[in-house]
């Protein structure tokens, strides 16, 4: 009976020594570009918090746990300069910003900035 194992085991290292390496079946020699997903902007209803020049935090009106730091694009920057010297948006005030889905910068604010107190 161990003569019958033994010789199984040597068929067994026998085999293993004898079979072929496993590669990846993948060709490496050429680059497939892709152009860049356009990610289409969205827009989000939220309160605001507090907003200066620089940027602004506000809370999300379905989920007001959920609050955001948004900065402002080049274009905004502008506008919210101007909206500022007129009394700005204030605490509470009720707005939609337009920004891109993972990235903190808003494209666009639409709503009315309340009187200034």
């Amino acid at each position: 009976m161990s003569l019958l194992r033994l010789a199984a085991g040597l068929a067994l290292l026998a085999g293993l020594a004898v079979a072929p390496a496993a590669r990846a079946q993948m060709d490496s020699s050429g680059v497939v570009a892709s152009k860049p997903l356009k990610v289409k902007p969205v827009w989000l209803k939220v309160e605001v918090i507090h907003i200066d020049r620089a940027s602004m935090i506000v809370r999300e009106v379905d989920r007001p746990m959920v609050v955001h730091t948004f900065s402002f694009d080049t274009k905004m920057a502008e506008q919210m300069e101007k909206v500022q010297a007129h009394g700005g948006f204030q605490h509470g005030d009720k707005i939609k910003v337009q920004h891109e889905p993972g990235k903190e910068v808003a494209l666009a604010i639409k709503g009315r900035p309340s009187r200034p107190i």
